[in-house]
This record gives C-alpha cells, structure tokens and sequence, in this order.
C-alpha cells in the first residue's frame, strides 16, 4: 500500500478524552477512531490487525474441532426471561420496537446457542460436539474507560461445547486450555492460567492474564506452579495447587473459560435419550476470547515511548518501506526509482508492504514508522545508493544496519 493513499493520517497529539494508553495509541495512529464511550470504528489498519488475530483464533478453535457458526444479535425477550437474566444482568441492552415487541442486544450467547442446537440433540450419538462464532458483542457497561479493553460494544469469540456427562466435558475443556495457550503464543503474549469467580455462569472459572502495569485486575501468581488465582476469590493469595503465598500483579483479562454444566440447558429443556433409552440433559461449557479486546492489549503490552510495536503475526505490514530523496533532483529520481522497485519485488512475493511515498520531511517518516509499528522499517537514502543497499531497523531495537538489496529481498 502507498502510504501516501492510506485514508487515515497520524497524529501528534494524544485525544484528549482518551485515558488508556491502548486507546491513545491507536486513535493517534489511525487504527481506531472513538464513536462514544466504550465504541470504536476500525479503520483500515486497525480492521488489518483484528482480522489477524481473529484469524488466529479461528484457526485454534477449529483445531480443537469448533465448528464456526453466526448467530444474531438481535434476541427475543423470552429466551432471557427462561434463564432468568433479563433482569439479572445488569449490562444487558434492552430495545423495545414501535410494535412494542421487546428484545435483547447479544451480550453473550447461551440464551440463543441453546435452543438453537438443541433442535440438532436427540440422541447420544449426536455428542459431543462445539461450535463458535466471532461477533461483535454488546454490553451496558457502567465504565467505558479503558478503550479496548471495556468496551460496550466489542469483537468477541465465544464457543459453547455440548456433552453427555461432566468426565467428557472436563476432558474437552482441558484441551481447550492447551488450544488457548496456542492462541496467545502466537500473538506473542504470556499469558497465565488464574483460578476465577464464575460470575452468572458458574461458580469457579479459568481466566487467562497478561501482566501490565494497565491492567484492570489483580492476580497472585505462583512461580512454582505457573498458575494464578484472582485477588476476588483469594484475598489471600494462595495457590490453588500446591498452597504457597502468590505474588500479586496487575493483569489484563484476554480470555476466560467455564463449566456451565445443566445451567442453560434445564431451562431450554435440551436433551438428548442416553444408550440405555432414559432423557438425559446435555451438559455445557463456554469458551471466550475478546478479541478487540487482545488487540488493545497486545498494543500495551508491546508498545514503548515511541509508538506500537506489533508483533509479526498481527502487524498489518511486515515491511514500511521510506524513501529518503532528499533535495538534489537527479539523485531524488533515482532514490524513487529504486524504491519503486523494491516495492514491486516485495509485493510480487507476498509481502505486505506500506510505502511510505508521502513528500514529509525525513523526521516526520521517521516518527510516523515509530508509531505504526511495523515490525521492519527499510529505507533508501542517498547514503545507501552508492553501496547499493538498504537500510533495515527492527522495530523495538535501537540499531539499524545496511544490508545488500539482494540480502534484503531473500529475507
């Protein structure tokens, strides 16, 4: 892409009305832009970056057999009035039409998942199975303050397991653990498995956390057993597992897992008739990943004094390529054409490539590169010309170094 046609610019200046250092990065950087409290527009960069990461997500689930539906967000009032949470869930949107028909905006999806697929359970045979959706999700919030990571509207993944008893649930949800751990290692964040309270789902839940100073929450983390339990269960800090006192950190929430057992499918009455001919209740667990969410943490996260930095497999580019012409126009000319070059090569292979072709000055580049945050910035000077050479710097070091085009192009 020509930098020069990008639909958003840069800015210098922090929003004023921003407070969380995800939110003010990416409005600056023209990822996202601010609609109201708690609601974000992606903008092109910022819809490059989401889709990769919900293109991570997708591909885990689908290793751990998740089948990808899409369900609306649009739900009839009665199916929250059966599970009691139309008036129990504080963060629940209500809409009423001009017929006066009442309806719910998707917080969340087990009001509508299970009667959906209980018209698919009769028997058995027909479990276990799961299935997800990624969807943009809404929710009431009282504090819309943190930018992506509290929004009241957000993307979100949610996948809802069915089984025949709780030894088949257990079994698949500890390899929805390991499908997680995936997730977040090749979005290059560490995040830790911590013991949590179930809220309206159930009484205990798995959350996973990344430590930054930012976070909304505590954990204390035992180093011994690599596991960590939410300071609103355990004030105390012990260790779930081995008892030890856990040292307490700020963490961000960036995924969290629950055993539903019967609690959505009593309601609903979603049943299946067991091998010996008796009707038995299907049992449940539900999986979810924010994922505008995990984009506004991986921007904290990564990020230094000087902008983002996106890890390779989320960047929207994996080169920002800056022509330097300078003033003199023969050696300009020459600059451009090479740069041109580069950029064809590049692009021919597969590369994704931002060109910064805009007539800025070299520091303006220089700081825009910063903060975009690609993981790669080349650039063609005159002081690269007569080695025939490119200048690269990786994004978070300080160094940069020539490299020959031909080197540069293997890479």
């Amino acid at each position: 892409m020509l930098q020069s046609t990008l639909a958003t610019k840069t800015s210098k200046e922090n929003p004023k009305d921003e407070h969380a250092l995800n939110a003010q990065l990416l409005v600056r950087a023209g990822y996202v832009d601010k609609v109201l409290a708690g609601v974000y527009a992606y903008l092109p960069l910022g819809t490059i970056v989401l889709r990769k990461i919900e293109q991570i997500v997708r591909e885990e689930m689908d290793r751990v057999g998740g089948q990808e539906i899409f369900m609306s967000s649009l739900h009839p009032k009665e199916n929250w009035i059966a599970t009691g949470r139309w008036e129990s869930l504080d963060a629940l949107f209500k809409l009423t039409s001009r017929y006066d028909n009442e309806y719910a905006l998707g917080a969340t999806h087990e009001e509508e998942v299970v009667p959906l697929m209980g018209k698919f359970i009769r028997s058995y045979r027909d479990l276990p199975f799961a299935v997800y959706q990624i969807q943009t999700k809404f929710r009431d919030e009282p504090r819309a303050k943190s930018g992506l990571l509290r929004g009241r509207e957000f993307r979100m993944k949610d996948m809802y397991s069915f089984h025949t008893n709780t030894t088949d649930l257990d079994t698949y949800y500890s390899r929805v653990i390991e499908a997680y751990r995936a997730v977040f290692s090749r979005l290059g964040l560490d995040a830790i498995l911590t013991e949590a309270s179930g809220g309206s789902f159930s009484k205990l839940s798995h959350e996973f956390q990344v430590v930054t100073e930012t976070g909304e929450d505590t954990i204390f983390y035992c180093k011994q057993c690599d596991k960590a339990v939410n300071k609103e269960i355990s004030d105390r800090g012990l260790c779930m597992t081995c008892g030890a006192v856990g040292a307490p950190l700020r963490a961000s929430e960036v995924g969290n897992i629950f055993k539903l057992g019967t609690k959505y499918t009593d309601p609903f009455d979603c049943s299946f008739t067991d091998e010996h001919g008796a009707s038995v209740r299907a049992v449940m667990g539900c999986y979810g990943i924010g994922t505008s969410r995990l984009m506004g943490t991986i921007a904290e996260v990564t990020a230094d004094e000087k902008g983002l930095a996106w890890p390779e497999s989320v960047a929207p580019f994996s080169v920002h390529l800056l022509a330097l012409p300078g003033k003199k126009a023969d050696i300009a000319a020459t600059i451009m054409t090479r740069v041109r070059s580069l950029y064809d090569q590049l692009t021919a292979k597969g590369n994704a490539v931002l060109f910064d072709d805009r007539d800025v000055s070299a520091g303006e580049k220089f700081a825009d590169s910063d903060l975009l945050g690609v993981p790669l910035r080349a650039v063609v000077s005159e002081k690269t010309l007569a080695s025939n050479s490119v200048e690269v710097k990786e994004r978070k070091s300080s160094d940069a170094r020539l490299v020959t085009i031909d080197q540069f192009l293997s890479r």
